[in-house]
């Protein structure tokens, strides 16, 4: 009997969450190995049998970049506040493909990793998360073209380039957020996978990207510095052009993207007892 009862210690028990509560991050822990796989697997799928490699990363938001220069800097003459729009667009757009790119990615992880869901127990957070860190490849790829202009224009590095880290997060939080709440969507409602390049067509939009935010009229400023885009946006031209500090944006999108990554973390975790049901 000490024998059965010696065994019986040793089983491990996985239940469905029984109401809205945290996931025990302790879990990704345990799955670090699987976490570092799928990341791996990530860049390595992406540029499989491609000819240009990771130039991908520079292209993809060059041509953005020359696009948007032409477009809206010589055509429609856009006001930058004395910034060239070459500069001006650079450094919003680096930041911004990274976020688009993540954010499309993780919404569809649970989706384009369904055969795994029902065969295997894991923390169903890698599938989401994954995609945020395997975009950090591009990302930093990215980087040599912002220096580039950088360099051609002259930017001296200031200060402010000590904030850059809390950036980096803010920016990654931003998909991390969305990217939970629609991966979970995603599973029972495909709708999400066609509206998404419609989404993030609109989301440049709502950001200083093509524009600058002090062409937002007063009345509606605090209203527009809750969307955490303008702040991730706003604080990337600060850090690296060495503008002054908008904390009047950076502060209330960090609450609104820290409230959405709270809750969609929750609902993921919520939601989790459906996934195989509905695949």
């Amino acid at each position: 009997m000490a024998g059965a009862g010696q065994r019986n210690e040793d089983v491990t028990v996985i239940e469905p969450a029984s109401g809205w509560e945290f996931p025990d991050f302790r879990e990704l822990r345990a799955y670090q190995d699987l976490f570092y796989f799928l990341v791996w697997r990530d860049i390595k799928v992406l540029y499989a049998q491609t000819v240009l490699g990771f130039a991908w990363a520079i292209l993809n938001p060059l041509i953005q970049i020359v696009i948007f220069s032409v477009i809206f800097g010589k055509v429609a003459k856009i006001p930058t506040d004395g910034i060239p729009y070459v500069l001006f667009s650079t450094v919003a757009i680096i930041p911004w493909t990274y976020m688009a790119e993540s954010m499309n990615t993780s919404s569809q992880s649970l989706v384009t990793g369904q055969n795994m869901l029902g065969k295997v127990y894991f923390p169903r957070l890698v599938y989401p998360i994954t995609p945020i860190l395997a975009k950090l490849v591009d990302f930093a790829i990215s980087l040599l073209l912002l220096v580039a202009v950088m360099v051609y224009y002259r930017i001296e590095p200031t200060l402010n380039l000590l904030y850059l880290p809390l950036m980096i997060v803010l920016m990654m939080m931003v998909p991390a957020s969305i990217g939970l709440w629609l991966s979970a969507l995603a599973i029972r409602y495909r709708d999400v996978k066609f509206a998404m390049p419609f989404v993030i067509r609109m989301l440049i939009y709502s950001a200083p990207i093509l524009y600058t935010a002090s062409s937002i009229p007063d009345e509606y400023r605090f209203l527009y510095s809750l969307n955490p885009i303008v702040a991730v946006v706003e604080g990337y031209r600060a850090c690296l052009l060495g503008l002054p500090m908008p904390w009047e944006y950076i502060a209330p999108g960090a609450v609104t993207v820290s409230l959405l990554l709270v809750f969609g973390t929750i609902y993921f975790r919520r939601m989790e007892r459906v996934f195989v049901d509905v695949i």
